[in-house]
């Protein structure tokens, strides 16, 4: 849908019907100072806010970071999205009948939002299905144990529309596609039936299983998970992927935990469905689950879009598969948490007990559970209590092996108050009482922390990443912007270069330009430009949304230096990519380094030398890259 060119009338009209502060209110929790609405900045970090929304001029501004626009630019900026995506979105989310300039490209877009608009209504029609069907007789079964094994009432039950599917193996299928008359293609792109490896006809995904729709934060029906109701494996079933359902991007009931999450500032998250509504049914309403055992980075941006303290209390079992699960769990999302970017807490309760058990064991356990939550320690402390368990420090081999899991933690804390903090939390443990000696166990942990970063050290290090050139990057993304906009006949390559390698623009005033391309591709045809009138074009749509010009108004003047590389434009083309693609890899790079100072090498032989080889492999892609920044190809 991105070569789709709309008319100018639907864009003049989804910009005089859209609400910015209502948008923008999806992603950030406004708070109304004046005449405009404050808030946390979404595209960088910060703990006070400084993200102004003015509903009258229909334009948000970061004093902190510089980001501004308007309702379009947000949502291409947020998702990195075309223009085109996000107006369509917008025309549906406001009902707006779209015209494109081009005839036959209105049918294939009305095919294509039809597609998806027919998926959301299959998924909401099974949803009802499967709920009807759980009051059926033979639904007996599956409502029992709702009702006696997992104490649920009959008020939640309803409200997350919890359902049965029957034991046979065509009920879904006869009922959407014989009955309702859906296209047997889009029921199986729904992820509801599969095709018999004969070739002949269809079955359920789904047969005798508890259903638990999963909705989207509009509270549509995008999947379903599943529990069998008898000895089938998994215990647990989700949909597969679809166009509407990703499960790294996906919580379960953040769409009726989004308005709890901004009243008390802060997010649980617990391991399965059933916790997610035992503590929903008991009040505690700031609860989701992650379909997973992994957080991804844009499932906590989706929680801290409702937080302005950016607080997340994970809940998973006490036992030892729970406190493997919640380091598990973290693995992605670790730099966000040591770099104090997002406030993890640990609940870990007693006896072992998930929250559907705990909750249900005891009358008194919700107002418990509530306590538990505000005492929850945070990471770092969580962890220093995780080396300690089962420790005699009095013993030399338990203290070494105590100081030396404390060492590694402080190496990860990047604030240096806050690893101050904790070097002395840490002498005070070491020191067990004695307060002599926690000056003395302060100067040893401290020491192994600055000897790894003596230059001596680096040497004996060879598989350790450097920072990347922020500088050589920012001049190679503005010689490729530079390019683009003054020579015509060089477009379609860059375009087909940045789409195959999956490239973006790191600097915020670099996409927030080609962003300004992206808008006026959708009206100009940029590959025939004899007289070159993108860049007043670009200028014209800066003006027309009052976007601050200034970072990139050096790309639209040419100096004697620039038309010297305009000239040589195919050799400076591949250098700038080049650079461009370094970057990821340098990322890997320090991942896989900073992966390797956490393991052991005589006790994670595997895992250390897979680690290594990746940091070589990244080694070697980097010099790759440099040797051909250094040597373009002569065409």
């Amino acid at each position: 849908m991105d070569n789709l060119r709309l008319h100018p009338d639907t864009i003049q009209e989804i910009k005089q019907r859209i609400d910015i502060v209502e948008i923008i209110g999806d992603y950030v929790v406004l708070k109304k100072r004046g005449r405009d609405h404050l808030g946390l900045c979404p595209f960088h970090d910060e703990k006070s806010p400084s993200f102004s929304v003015s509903p009258a001029k229909q334009m948000y501004y970061c004093f902190g970071c510089g980001a501004g626009g308007n309702a379009f630019n947000f949502l291409m900026e947020l998702g990195k999205r075309s223009f085109t995506d996000v107006a369509l979105d917008l025309a549906r989310r406001y009902q707006i009948q779209i015209q494109t300039l081009e005839p036959e490209q209105k049918q294939e877009l009305q095919r294509q939002l039809s597609l998806r608009e027919q998926l959301y209504e299959i998924m909401a029609v099974a949803a009802g299905f499967y709920h009807h069907t759980l009051f059926q007789p033979q639904g007996q079964e599956a409502l029992t144990y709702l009702r006696q094994k997992r104490c649920l009432s009959s008020t939640t039950i309803q409200e997350f529309q919890l359902g049965y599917t029957p034991a046979s193996w065509e009920t879904l299928y006869r009922y959407l596609v014989e009955q309702k008359r859906y296209p047997v293609a889009a029921v199986e792109q729904a992820g509801l039936i599969k095709a018999r490896q004969s070739g002949t006809g269809y079955y359920d995904q789904f047969r005798h299983r508890l259903m638990i729709p999963i909705r989207d934060i509009q509270g549509r029906a995008i999947a379903f998970g599943s529990r069998t109701l008898g000895n089938d494996e998994p215990k647990y079933l989700n949909s597969p992927e679809t166009s509407l359902f990703h499960k790294s991007k996906t919580l379960f009931g953040l769409d009726q935990a989004k308005t709890a999450i901004q009243k008390v500032d802060e997010a649980i998250l617990v391991e399965g469905y059933f916790d997610v509504i035992a503590l929903h049914e008991s009040g505690i309403k700031q609860t989701v689950a992650a379909l997973g055992t992994a957080l991804s980075r844009d499932q906590v941006q989706s929680l801290m879009r409702f937080s302005q303290s950016k607080q997340i209390i994970f809940n998973f079992d006490a036992d030892k598969a729970g406190i493997n699960a919640t380091q598990r769990a973290i693995q992605e999302i670790e730099p966000l948490v040591y770099s104090g970017q997002v406030n993890l807490r640990i609940l870990n309760l007693p006896a072992g007990k998930d929250a559907d058990e705990f909750i249900h064991s005891s009358p008194e356990n919700k107002e418990i559970y509530q306590t538990l939550v505000k005492q929850a320690p945070l990471w770092v402390d969580w962890q220093v209590q995780q080396l300690l368990k089962q420790k005699n420090l009095k013993d030399p081999l338990d203290f070494e092996q105590v100081a030396r899991g404390m060492v590694e933690i402080l190496k990860r804390l990047t604030d240096q108050n806050k690893r101050a903090y904790y070097l002395q939390l840490c002498g005070e443990i070491l020191s067990q009482g004695d307060s002599r000696l926690i000056g003395l166990q302060v100067n040893n942990l401290s020491s192994q922390l600055t000897y790894g970063d003596r230059p001596g050290q680096n040497r004996s290090r060879p598989w350790q990443a450097k920072d990347p050139t922020s500088s050589l990057l920012e001049k190679a993304e503005a010689l490729l912007l530079k390019i683009y906009l003054h020579c015509p006949q060089e477009r379609s390559t860059i375009d087909q270069i940045l789409t195959e390698n999956d490239l973006l623009f790191s600097f915020a005033h670099h996409r927030l330009l080609w962003q300004k391309i992206d808008q006026v591709r959708e009206h100009f045809n940029l590959d025939s430009d004899p007289d070159n009138q993108l860049p007043l074009l670009v200028q014209l749509a800066y003006l027309e949304q009052e976007e601050d010009f200034k970072p990139v108004e050096s790309l639209f003047q040419l100096t004697e230096t620039s038309e010297e590389e305009l000239f040589q434009a195919n050799l400076r083309i591949p250098e700038a990519i080049a650079i461009m693609e370094k970057v990821p890899w340098e990322n890997y790079q320090k991942h896989c380094f900073g992966k390797l100072q956490q393991l052991d090498p005589c006790t994670q032989a595997e895992d250390f030398r897979y680690y290594q080889q990746q940091w070589q492999k990244a080694r070697q892609e980097i010099q790759r890259l440099e040797s051909q920044r250094l040597n373009p190809p002569v065409n």
